[in-house]
């Protein structure tokens, strides 16, 4: 027990604190802009990271990612906070982490394997996109000087690392925000700051319960958006998930991570904060900045705290192009840049999976409708790949007047019509014996396909046979085949 813990807490300790301060200071504009989205005080949205990830580094199932208010969730809050108000986005806060607690119990984060890898890819190409457009507005219609300092920053971010002895040592991004800082200081030219962001907390968060009627009504108000949150939250948080799984050729536990979220969510609404989920764009941050153990998200939300409570005045004065160099590296590291190279080697297939993946997401800004296009569109192509892989060759039997049709591949909805055609109904023969030898039945369709074969062959006066279902196909076609039952016949049959 204590090896686990001081390999889960203890083993990375120097890259893990210098990785939370880096990934600290990055959280502080992104709560204040999530907040300023959601329509709510920038105290909610620091408030809430602070919650988070303080939690969700003891009860989540994923070391070393970062979760807080995020944007994906602050754009489904809009509505309900400008009608409702922050009382009840609170609440719905608190119902979120319920329904979450919930899908951890009951596996839903297992249905992540029917994710394909281009949906994956897809969606983190159009996170990375998301980013560097969220940083967009810092760069329209501002002096040379922000251009030069963000230029600068990113010179920093990628070329201190090749400093003999220093390079090393500390994380290129902390010293991108420190140099650029001082340079501000210095100079004191007329550019954009924390501080300028929004009024920054300068209180402890206290336990507060939202202040709404507990009755019927109220959860009629708070459940859809509290459903949409959650659904959000969780893919969201399983997609980043497995992309920090991939960075550190490690594994995690998704269940549990879901019920870590709704925790977390819980504990943020009870201290005045909104909904939050997993950040891939921080959670990149930390993993490059040498992060690697739950101390490193520890130390990132304890450190958020004390920064914009205790350290509110040296905070401010952060030029936002440092933190922008920040997200551009970010986006850049997260962009699957092998993706575009691939497309020339991947199946037609999955290349419209994943762009279409990506399209749908920075076109909505909704992730969840992205992957859930991207995981249709691949379900559809599989369908239809395995449904074309069916044969069914024809031969004569070992009597005069005889066929057998012997059926190779899958049968399911996709493949039923295909497999009905294979078969001459016309043809005057006296039996006709069909091998299911090499053939499987998925679903009531391919049951349904297989009933009326036999049916229009009897009817012809033709005597069937089926032979060589095995045991899984026999159990669906025993269970749910109505060819030998005349009164289920003539309904299939539409009666004539």
């Amino acid at each position: 027990m204590y090896e686990k813990m001081k390999l889960s807490w203890f083993s990375n300790l120097k890259g893990d604190t210098l990785s939370g301060i880096v990934v600290a200071l990055a959280l502080i504009p992104e709560a204040i802009a999530f907040s300023i989205i959601a329509g709510v005080d920038p105290k909610v949205g620091l408030y809430a990271s602070f919650a988070i990830c303080v939690i969700i580094a003891f009860a989540g199932g994923r070391s070393g990612m970062i979760s807080a208010a995020t944007g994906a969730m602050a754009l489904l809050m809009v509505t309900l906070v400008k009608e409702h108000g922050l009382q009840y986005l609170l609440a719905a806060t608190l119902l979120t982490g319920v329904l979450q607690i919930i899908a951890g119990y009951l596996r839903l984060a297992d249905l992540m394997r029917f994710v394909s890898r281009s949906v994956v890819t897809g969606f983190v190409n159009a996170l990375a996109i998301l980013i560097f457009m969220a940083q967009l507005p810092e760069l329209t219609g501002v002096t040379w000087h922000v251009y030069a300092m963000t230029a600068a920053g990113l010179g920093i971010i990628y070329l201190f690392p090749y400093l003999p002895a220093v390079g090393k040592i500390l994380p290129s991004p902390l010293v991108c925000i420190l140099v650029l800082t001082a340079v501000y200081l210095a100079t004191g030219m007329e550019i954009r700051t924390v501080g300028d962001m929004g009024e920054l907390p300068d209180s402890l968060p206290i336990f507060l319960w939202p202040d709404v009627p507990l009755n019927l009504e109220t959860l009629s108000i708070i459940f859809p958006y509290s459903l949409m949150l959650a659904v959000v939250g969780l893919l969201e948080s399983m997609m980043t998930a497995t992309i920090v799984d991939d960075l550190t050729d490690t594994s995690s536990n998704k269940n549990r991570e879901c019920k870590g979220q709704g925790v977390a969510n819980i504990g943020a609404g009870l201290l005045g904060g909104m909904a939050g989920c997993a950040m891939i764009g921080q959670s990149v941050i930390n993993i490059k900045s040498g992060g690697r153990r739950r101390m490193s998200t520890l130390i990132a939300g304890v450190m958020l705290l004390m920064m914009v409570v205790f350290l509110a005045d040296w905070v401010s004065l952060i030029p936002m192009a440092a933190l922008v160099a920040v997200m551009i590296m970010v986006s850049i590291g997260t962009f699957s840049w092998e993706s575009i190279r691939d497309l020339k080697k991947h199946p037609l297939s999955s290349n419209i999976v994943m762009l279409a993946t990506v399209a749908v997401t920075v076109g909505t800004h909704n992730l969840a409708m992205g992957v859930f296009v991207g995981v249709l569109l691949a379900a559809l192509f599989f369908a239809n790949k395995v449904g074309n892989i069916l044969y069914v060759g024809v031969e004569g039997g070992d009597i005069e007047h005889s066929r057998v049709y012997k059926v190779v591949g899958q049968v399911f909805f996709a493949s039923s019509e295909r497999f009905s055609a294979a078969f001459d109904f016309k043809e005057s023969v006296e039996k006709v014996t069909i091998d299911l030898s090499r053939a499987h039945f998925w679903d009531i369709t391919a049951v349904q396909a297989l009933d009326r074969a036999v049916i229009k062959f009897r009817r012809e006066g033709t005597e069937v046979e089926l032979i060589g279902l095995n045991e899984a196909s026999a159990t669906i076609v025993d269970r749910y085949a109505v060819h030998d039952d005349p009164e289920a016949v003539e309904k299939l049959m539409g009666g004539h």
